[in-house]
């Protein structure tokens, strides 16, 4: 068995070791010794200026507040340099010291430490950026712009509501039973194209939504794309144009880009008469922007592939002044007529409204409906409102068929006015609201009377109501006739009562002249003149026609018009007279009924008259 090595080192491998160690400590002793010598000396300022008068400094550099020198003749052990801090407060002698004794002077300027000169490299650039990113954005939110940055607002500001957004169908919808018939048809085009694409049929490019305002344009377009659970893109007429020609035009296409892209899908455009206008007539506001962006909707509607499910919807209240490129077959097929709701869908429309209202009575808006004649979807809709804001108000959890009484002469007659009258004028009032309600009662064909009131309400200072028991859509010459005594049947109250008239009856003669004159010009019911009609303006320029129809009449038949319009006024004066003095004591009656109460409905006045 081999014995271990002896690992034990010897005497000359120890004095190896000690030599080793020993020249290390010299070479590090030497460089220490080397740096200490080249490391100046820190001197106090009165120190410095001693060196210096007794000429032992050579040389001074001095930059920002720190002096560093050498010396001209340093003592054994001494660094051969020296840094002295200035002092907070300036010495005005110091270089007149120095360049006593001649000591060389040098100035050096300030040097930046590399973390300063990173930030002043690049922090201007960093602003720079920021403020052209802030630019942009801001640019972006005046112009409209969606993406894009600076030059995002020509891109389209359709807003795209996806199909699980969009949580109204038809159902939501109440009334108009025909528009849904066709609705529920492109619907199923949407749904199912292979069915009517297999047969050789083609889905319409567009349909054009035409009707008064509050039928429920906006909500029928929605409640389509609701049903279809397509995208849905929606966008105003007037968002389409800006102030930089050719924007429009940008806009139209980036959105029609957007919806054949998502197809099958809708696009939905609201108010487009505000683009769509008859072009080349110069007045109101057209120029060559809007004209732009309306031959790009035109050129992008006949751009549709056969079998792309992309349907186009639009709204207006103004047909007749759309551009007729606009409304040919194969841009907008189809045209559907929103008109106000009839009794039954008043009726239905109330009952979507009030699901979330408790009522307590279920049964009520029957009447209420019945009572609401001319009112639109949106009328109703703010009805039910003021109705549950005023139950709200009484601390009550039930709104009553007088909230939505209150509502309703609220919606149609007005607010009421915290306005004192003096004693003659209400008396002239009063006198003047029940030669209304006399007229209205004894006249064979007018419509019934609901309510008599004179307490002010909104421009109003009294009110006379009268309500029909069903919808009307002609009106007879005799109905007329008695619509124009009833409405000067104020008027002769107050000339029969006090012998002169007040002001109270301007509305009533504006509104009897405007009835007379469409009678006697418009609708034929004069024998002079016989069935012959002369327009004589539109009710709304600066739409895109000329300011005045062209008149294909002559002065004469001018003069005819306006002497056939006041004798059929006079014709209702006097049969209104003659009824009033029939029945005076029945305006006394009600007159004073009316300062008493103030407010008469419909089974008051008839007790009291009966």
């Amino acid at each position: 068995m081999a014995m271990p090595e002896n690992k034990t080192p010897g005497k000359d491998e120890l004095y190896k070791r000690i030599t080793r160690l020993t020249v290390i400590f010299i070479v590090v002793y030497s460089i220490a010794q080397y740096f200490t010598a080249f490391q100046p000396s820190s001197l106090s300022y009165t120190a410095f200026k001693e060196q210096v008068s007794a000429g032992a400094v050579k040389k001074v550099s001095i930059k920002n507040e720190t002096i560093t020198g050498e010396f001209s003749s340093p003592a054994a052990g001494q660094a051969a340099t020296f840094e002295v801090i200035l002092p907070p407060i300036e010495d005005p002698g110091l270089i007149l010291l120095l360049e006593e004794h001649a000591i060389e002077i040098e100035a050096r300027p300030t040097e930046m430490s590399v973390v300063m000169r990173v930030v002043v490299g690049i922090v201007p650039w960093l602003l720079l950026l920021g403020f052209f990113v802030y630019s942009s954005q801001l640019m972006q939110k005046r112009m409209g712009g969606g993406s894009g940055g600076v030059f995002g607002f020509s891109r389209s500001k359709a807003r795209r509501h996806e199909q699980e957004t969009i949580h109204i169908g038809f159902d939501d919808v109440a009334g108009l039973e025909q528009a849904k018939q066709d609705l529920r048809e492109i619907v199923d085009f949407l749904k199912s194209p292979e069915k009517y694409l297999s047969i050789g049929a083609k889905m319409p490019r567009g349909l054009l939504l035409m009707g008064p305002p509050g039928t429920g344009k906006t909500l029928f377009a929605k409640a389509t794309a609701g049903e279809a659970r397509v995208p849905f893109f929606s966008i105003s007429g007037s968002e389409f144009i800006e102030m930089f020609v050719g924007v429009g035009a940008s806009r139209v296409r980036d959105m029609f880009e957007q919806a054949r892209k998502a197809a099958p899908s809708i696009i939905f455009i609201d108010e487009i008469d505000s683009v769509g206008r008859v072009r080349g007539t110069g007045l109101g506001g057209g120029n060559d922007e809007r004209e732009q962006t309306l031959n790009q909707i035109l050129a992008e509607m006949d751009g549709f592939e056969p079998g792309e499910a992309v349907l186009v919807l639009a709204a207006t209240n103004r047909p007749d002044v759309l551009d007729p490129a606009l409304l040919r077959p194969g841009r907008f097929d189809r045209k559907l007529v929103l008109e106000l709701p009839e009794l039954a869908a008043r009726e239905k429309i109330l009952e979507v409204h009030t699901r979330k209202v408790p009522l307590v009575e279920k049964n009520c808006l029957r009447d209420i409906a019945s009572r609401t004649v001319g009112m639109s979807g949106a009328d109703l809709e703010n009805l039910v409102n003021e109705a549950a804001l005023k139950a709200a108000r009484d601390n009550r959890e039930r709104v009553s068929v007088e909230d939505l009484e209150y509502a309703r002469d609220r919606v149609v007659l007005g607010s009421e006015r915290e306005e004192v009258l003096g004693d003659e004028e209400k008396k002239r009032i009063a006198c003047h609201e029940a030669g209304h309600a006399i007229t209205a009662l004894r006249m064979e064909h007018s419509d019934p009377l609901r309510k008599v009131s004179i307490i002010p309400r909104g421009r109003a200072l009294g009110v006379t109501e009268q309500m029909p028991e069903e919808d009307r859509h002609n009106f007879t010459q005799e109905y007329l006739e008695e619509k124009i005594s009833i409405l000067l049947g104020g008027r002769q109250a107050e000339l029969l009562t006090y012998g002169d008239v007040s002001t109270g009856a301007a509305d009533d003669l504006k509104q009897s002249t405007l009835i007379a004159r469409k009678m006697v010009a418009h609708w034929g019911m004069n024998e002079e003149l016989g069935p012959a009609s002369f327009p004589q303006s539109e009710e709304h320029p600066f739409l895109g026609r000329d300011i005045a129809e062209q008149r294909n009449f002559s002065e004469d038949t001018l003069k005819m018009i306006d002497r056939e319009v006041i004798a059929l006024l006079r014709k209702c004066e006097q049969a209104t007279e003659k009824l009033l003095q029939e029945n005076r004591s029945d305006l006394s009656s009600l007159t004073s009924a009316l300062l008493d109460n103030e407010t008469l409905e419909e089974k008051e006045i008839l007790s009291l008259l009966s």
